[in-house]
């Protein structure tokens, strides 16, 4: 049974009749054409007849014929036969060449409510882009949440409990990843769709991308998220074996990997001077999964992992996300929500007097009053001094939450 990801649809729903274009972005497999397909039944329940609702899947054989935004543009007026709301729903709609004119000559002359999504977040980008401005509502769709794949569990009669974290931590939250049982399947079916998208939303976009390059540096990337990305170091590890490649190279492949959704920029906020900092971003996986298959070996005291899990949380959750600095450190995030925010350390667990003082301590020096936060594994609440210490699997699960929100 397919999962209802309410996160998602209460940020929609109020958009569901509005002329304004709604696009749901995100990486490939995420999802994007199940919620297209939840949205579309929730229609329906509420009462719109089936004959206003034109559904189309862009990478579907059967409308092969739709190319460009004429062709897009003769379908979709040959389908409208009155005066009604028309609910549009265009699936991939990057595939149809100059696919703006269309929508915009839509929200212009019918009756509508368009909804479309892409794989690619150069989606409404361009100078065709200039039509849409202001015309647009832009949702990112991630892989499942922890809480999300608990919920898909039950769902579907599959056994839970809360030590299935460590199968989360590891393997991600893919949806179709949790048709294999075995780990072999889960990681033949992981990389295989992490080539597809190499193949399918980078190389085959440009020519002159060397193919095994942008896979070494990629893996590379991934294996290392959430470590401060050192150009210089990429380029000397290339070096090893008896290669070569350039910076602006590596810029591009970089650039090209946020583009297709594989990984998050973080930048850094400035805690004293209370801006954010441009220079010295991290990087975040889009999905653990992806991280794992690119990785050796798997270390589940690795910060790295954890942090990565708590950053594509908060992102799911509408915050803006950035790393903190201060004058003698950093704090792992500064999460940011309607003018508001928190700090947040991120440890496995807080297992010595010294880790106490390391992750509380953190915060010694921050004379701003906004909730500041210690998340670890361990289940004895350890808060004190006004930090409030959570357990990493119950702010997952939702048991515990952010004084933001």
């Amino acid at each position: 049974m397919k999962l209802i990801r309410e996160q998602y649809l209460k940020q929609i729903r109020p958009y569901y009749d509005s002329d304004i274009i709604k696009v749901i972005t995100g990486v490939r497999r995420s999802g994007k054409s199940v919620l297209l397909e939840t949205i579309r039944d929730e229609l329906i329940q509420r009462g719109i007849s089936g004959e206003q609702i034109i559904y189309i899947n862009l990478e579907d054989l059967d409308y092969e014929y739709i190319r460009n935004a004429s062709d897009l543009n003769e379908e979709i007026k040959h389908r409208i036969n009155g005066k009604e709301k028309y609910y549009i729903f265009l699936d991939e709609v990057q595939h149809v060449q100059e696919f703006e004119k269309a929508l915009a000559s839509f929200r212009a002359t019918l009756n509508t409510s368009l909804f479309v999504t892409g794989s690619n977040s150069t989606l409404l980008s361009g100078e065709l882009a200039t039509l849409l401005t202001g015309r647009t509502v832009e949702f990112e769709i991630m892989p499942f949440s922890f809480r999300e794949m608990k919920d898909y569990y039950i769902l579907n009669n599959i056994p839970w409990n809360d030590d299935l974290f460590y199968d989360y931590l590891k393997w991600g939250g893919f949806p179709l990843r949790f048709d294999y049982r075995s780990e072999s399947a889960i990681q033949k079916y992981l990389s295989s769709l992490y080539e597809s998208i190499i193949n399918r939303d980078i190389v085959n976009k440009s020519k002159s991308i060397d193919k095994q390059a942008f896979m070494d540096i990629s893996l590379y990337i991934l294996a290392n998220a959430g470590k401060e990305l050192s150009i210089d170091n990429i380029v000397k590890e290339y070096g090893k074996y008896n290669k070569s490649i350039s910076k602006r190279t590596i810029y591009n492949y970089l650039e090209r990997m946020k583009k297709a959704y594989l990984i998050h920029s973080v930048g850094r906020y400035n805690i004293t001077g209370k801006a954010a900092l441009s220079n010295k971003e991290k990087q975040y996986a889009v999905d653990m999964g992806f991280r794992t298959i690119n990785t050796n070996t798997i270390n589940y005291e690795d910060t790295f992992f954890l942090e990565n899990i708590i950053f594509n949380e908060l992102l799911a959750r509408g915050y803006n996300v950035f790393a903190g600095k201060t004058y003698r450190g950093e704090i792992d995030f500064v999460a940011v929500k309607d003018s508001r925010k928190c700090f947040i350390q991120v440890c496995y667990l807080l297992a010595s007097e010294e880790t106490i003082k390391r992750e509380f301590g953190a915060y010694r020096k921050i004379t701003d009053a906004s909730p500041k936060y210690v998340l670890s594994l361990d289940k004895i609440n350890m808060s004190h001094d006004g930090i409030v210490h959570l357990n990493i699997i119950d702010f997952l699960l939702g048991k515990e939450d952010l004084l933001l929100t």
